[in-house]
């Protein structure tokens, strides 16, 4: 079935969250049949609304920046962790705004990698602690890299805007490289889960006419990563 192309509307270059999921969504058979245009108000209002995040995102980045300097020498474990939290914090935030975040995130990075050489200063010849530390420093270069695919970012905002409903059709119509990231934030029950509204899905589409063939690759992926979650 040949589908009407959807209507033009003014996406931005480097968008939020909110505009990124409005931009999966715009005239996509996966998200809705007939296919549905975002309204532009709708639009608008996403943008408006990333916007303000970006500002109110720069300004408690400035005001944390001033935390790192003005924390003293001296400071004990627990003011560096709590700096070290809301470090982590920020950068997962920055990952969801609109427009370029690399310099903010580089400096959040480099902090947080000052406060780590810091506590393991700390730990001295504590090899459980250091080990500890290692192991922390590992899992969150893992979480960067993952966070680093604009889907994965989405899924994981406190306040995501990819309701349930639509984490298939996102699956879906996702970049390749956001679909292998994305994967591996499910365990083998969410997967299988995840086949089966992709099957039930595509079946509904197929029936409607809509070529579909374009996603047997990705469906035998889901099905495939989660029989390795159960070990098949």
């Amino acid at each position: 079935m040949q589908m009407p192309a959807p209507v033009e509307l003014p996406f931005t270059h480097k968008p939020g969250r909110r505009e990124r999921h409005l931009r999966r969504r715009h005239g996509n058979p996966l998200f809705a049949w007939p296919p549905e245009d975002v309204a532009p108000e709708r639009l608008l209002e996403a943008q408006r609304l990333d916007h303000e995040e970006m500002e109110a995102f720069r300004e408690s980045f400035r005001d944390l920046v001033q935390r790192a300097i003005d924390l003293p020498p001296d400071a004990g474990s627990e003011p560096l962790l709590a700096l070290k939290a809301d470090l982590e914090r920020h950068y997962e935030q920055a990952c969801g705004l609109p427009e370029d975040q690399s310099e903010p995130k580089a400096a959040l990075a480099k902090l947080i990698d000052v406060i780590m050489r810091t506590l393991r200063r700390h730990t001295g010849e504590d090899s459980l602690a250091q080990q500890e530390l290692a192991d922390e420093a590992t899992a969150r270069d893992i979480h960067f890299r993952l966070l680093a695919q604009p889907l994965v970012a989405d899924l994981l905002h406190p306040d995501s805007p990819i309701a349930p409903q639509a984490l298939t059709p996102s699956l879906l119509a996702a970049s390749d490289a956001e679909f292998a990231a994305a994967c591996g934030l499910f365990a083998g029950p969410q997967l299988v889960v995840i086949v089966d509204e992709a099957d039930a899905l595509t079946a509904r589409l197929a029936g409607l006419g809509v070529d579909i063939s374009h996603l047997a690759g990705r469906i035998d992926q889901l099905r495939q990563a989660a029989g390795a979650a159960y070990g098949h």
